[in-house]
């Protein structure tokens, strides 16, 4: 874990650039852009659904799957903008855009992931702090490696390799952890939250039960659950692994060191933009969480000019460089366990 900038006063680093930011009106909502968005991606789910009932009875239906991954993915990267209060400036219309595109139909519980991503971006990559880098199947340093034991312990050695593999069980697990946070919630967020979810799960099943045999909607589930959770892997992955870690007990940092030595960029073209929903521009993103996405790419050479006058460093790489990143950070992790000798079932090493 690192501490750049000792030493140095970061209380008023952030606040120049904010009044930049807002000076050029990149704070103000795009409500035309993401009524647009949102049309449109409605109407792609409907052309898909309505696809799967003309060619259901067909294996040609699994073609299907991965546009409906993908237009999914677009589904979550709304519900994602309407948790940071981009879409609208009223909390009511951001939470019910947010359980309509998260709880309804995508099964995922905007409750739990709006308290989860917050505690994020927070405090990202604070070992105490962020749940993203809490130890659970994966870890992210060597503290939390060395207490491995047993298959925790082969997970850890191998979690590299495993992680995009993982993250093919990630579309089923945003469910259950959803189901699971029911508990947590209390009175009316409990009744909306846990009826819009079994909607889902309702509203699911019957759509592919209806529209193609048995066989057809067990393999369309699992391949477009399977790819679902892929690529939302794809577009988290690059954003913070192998950045720096805050030190619990050493210097704290200002919000603009805090978000900005985290967080990485990732370059690219429109595609890029589109196919990471905009968290490409992840730096942006932490430092304005409530700036609209189509502005994100506006404030990037402001922010980037900002950080080097103050010679904070911006970092910023390809999308395939960017995993080749991340997935070294979990490898070096993983170094010292796969240099320990591994023991037989004999107890022989």
């Amino acid at each position: 874990m690192s501490s750049p900038g000792s030493g140095t006063d970061t209380s008023s680093e952030f606040t120049s650039l904010l009044r930049d930011v807002r000076g050029q009106d990149l704070l103000a909502r795009r409500t035309g852009w993401y009524a647009r968005t949102i049309a449109a991606n409605a109407l792609c789910l409907a052309a898909v659904v309505t696809g799967m009932a003309l060619i259901g009875g067909s294996w040609w239906v699994l073609l299907l799957a991965p546009v409906l991954a993908v237009l999914c993915a677009r589904t979550a990267f709304i519900g994602h903008d309407a948790g940071h209060a981009q879409i609208s400036g009223d909390r009511a219309t951001n939470r019910r855009i947010g359980l309509i595109h998260g709880n309804l139909l995508l099964g995922m519980s905007y409750a739990w992931w709006s308290d989860k991503h917050n505690r994020h971006h927070a405090n990202p990559n604070h070992i105490d702090k962020d749940p993203d880098v809490a130890a659970d199947v994966l870890v992210f340093t060597g503290e939390q490696a060395a207490t491995r034991t047993g298959f925790r312990a082969w997970l850890t050695r191998h979690q590299a390799w495993l992680f995009f593999p993982l993250t093919l069980l990630e579309g089923i697990a945003l469910k259950v952890y959803g189901f699971q946070d029911l508990r947590r919630q209390t009175g009316h967020e409990r009744l909306v939250e846990g009826a819009l979810l079994v909607a889902h799960v309702a509203g699911y099943v019957t759509l592919l039960l209806t529209t193609m045999p048995l066989a057809h909607a067990l393999v369309f589930a699992a391949l477009h659950q399977a790819l679902f959770g892929l690529h939302l892997g794809m577009a988290f992955a690059p954003n913070h692994k192998g950045m720096d870690m805050p030190d619990p007990d050493g210097e704290k940092w200002g919000h603009l060191r805090r978000q900005v030595l985290t967080s990485r960029n990732i370059r690219g073209s429109v595609l890029t933009d589109w196919f990471l929903g905009g968290l490409n521009y992840q730096i942006e993103h932490h430092l304005f969480p409530s700036m609209p996405r189509p502005h994100l790419k506006l404030a990037r050479p402001m922010v980037e000019a900002h950080c080097r006058d103050l010679g904070i460093p911006y970092a910023e790489t390809g999308l395939v460089d960017s995993y080749r990143r991340a997935l070294r950070h979990m490898h070096d992790v993983g170094e010292p366990l796969r240099a320990e000798p591994v023991l037989t079932p004999s107890g022989r090493a």
